[in-house]
């Protein structure tokens, strides 16, 4: 390999010429390299990186994952997706080659995985490893559809964990109007929940409203953005996926309490948003409150829109008008929330009996 000595300094160069992908040649140099052999290394990372050859280290595949799949995501999703690779998945498979990677091999990590418990005991949840199995997947996956890795070794090896291992915990209509009674003292957080609990938009959804997203005449709101807190900074981002974004129809006397609340809003405040101030931790410390002087079951935030499907249910409402409202595919509503649909099997048959009964008299 063409490293050299830099007497001057005492350290190591690289210094080669290489084709890109356009198959232009191109000259690079790298300074710094305490050894020889470190600096030996980066060439043939850089090179294999290059060359897109799965027998490069899985850590220099991640930085190609991560520079072509990374630019398309919400920064909240980078982050996320950040923290798993580099605390969950690089220290196990850094330094192996991608096209070496065994389904054996992440059966071993995988165990690695379950076998944990932190300082309380505790281990990961089912949610969170089949988080981690997902990502790990995602990344063979793309190597498998743009690099022709043969196949997939963590599919081969099969899932870990399981998403709807998360409790969903909701309040009848009942429990939530005596909630919302306990917030009447506090009004932008009792309008605040309002909006949550009877249209079933997301924390950030609501958090993003704008007075301009409201048509009181046609009685709608539009879920075009959503509000976000990345490294300390405000964002509004596009929702979550695109059949997020829609218009969600408001019922009367929610119309008629919103418009009070805005003539609350100071002028010089009417373009900004009309939860203005408050934030996810005070959110939730309010719900906390609430449920305690209403002598309810503590439930998350977010446990506010699993409320409003459960209310849409009861009202016989299908999976398919319900998922419209909440900006969600109808199968995600038909396996999300199967448990609490009315269990319409016994009818089924015997309409079917009646129906079998009946052509047989006609006969």
């Amino acid at each position: 390999m063409p490293v050299y000595k830099d007497e001057k300094a005492g350290t190591w160069y690289s210094k080669f010429r290489y084709k890109d992908w356009t198959g232009t040649t191109k000259n690079k140099m790298k300074r710094g390299f305490a050894t020889r052999r470190e600096a030996v290394a980066w060439e043939e990372s850089f090179k294999s990186r290059v060359a897109g050859t799965l027998d490069m280290l899985f850590k220099d595949f991640v930085k190609i994952y991560k520079e072509e799949r990374f630019p398309r995501l919400k920064e909240v999703t980078r982050q996320s997706k950040e923290f798993i690779i580099e605390d969950k998945i690089l220290p196990y498979f850094g330094e192996l080659p991608v096209n070496e990677i065994t389904s054996k091999d992440i059966i071993k990590w995988q165990n690695e995985l379950l076998e944990y418990r932190n300082s309380d005991g505790k281990p990961y949840s089912k949610s969170y490893l089949k988080t981690l199995h997902i990502q790990i997947s995602a990344i063979m996956n793309y190597a498998v559809k743009h690099y022709n890795l043969p196949a997939n070794p963590a599919s081969q090896a099969g899932n870990i964990g399981n998403e709807s291992e998360i409790k969903m915990n909701f309040w009848t209509l009942e429990e939530y109007l005596r909630f919302s009674e306990t917030m009447m003292y506090e009004p932008v957080y009792y309008y605040y929940f309002q909006v949550l609990y009877w249209t079933g938009v997301r924390e950030g959804e609501a958090l993003a409203l704008l007075q301009s997203d409201f048509d009181f005449d046609k009685k709608i709101v539009s879920i075009t953005k959503t509000f976000q807190i990345v490294d300390g900074k405000q964002l509004i981002t596009t929702p979550k996926t695109a059949k997020s974004v829609r218009d969600v129809v408001i019922p009367d006397f929610l119309c008629e309490e919103l418009k009070d609340y805005f003539t609350c809003i100071p002028d010089e405040m009417k373009e900004e948003r009309i939860f203005y101030g408050i934030d996810k931790s005070n959110l939730y410390r309010h719900i906390k409150k609430g449920a305690k002087k209403a002598g309810l079951k503590k439930i998350r935030v977010h446990d506010l829109r699993h409320s409003h499907v459960s209310l849409l249910i009861n009202m016989g409402y299908s999976a398919v008008a319900i998922a419209e409202r909440m900006g969600h595919e109808s199968i995600h509503v038909t396996y999300r929330y199967a448990h609490l649909f009315p269990n319409t099997q016994q009818a089924m048959a015997d309409q079917l009996n009646k129906i079998y009964t009946k052509k047989k008299k006609e006969i």
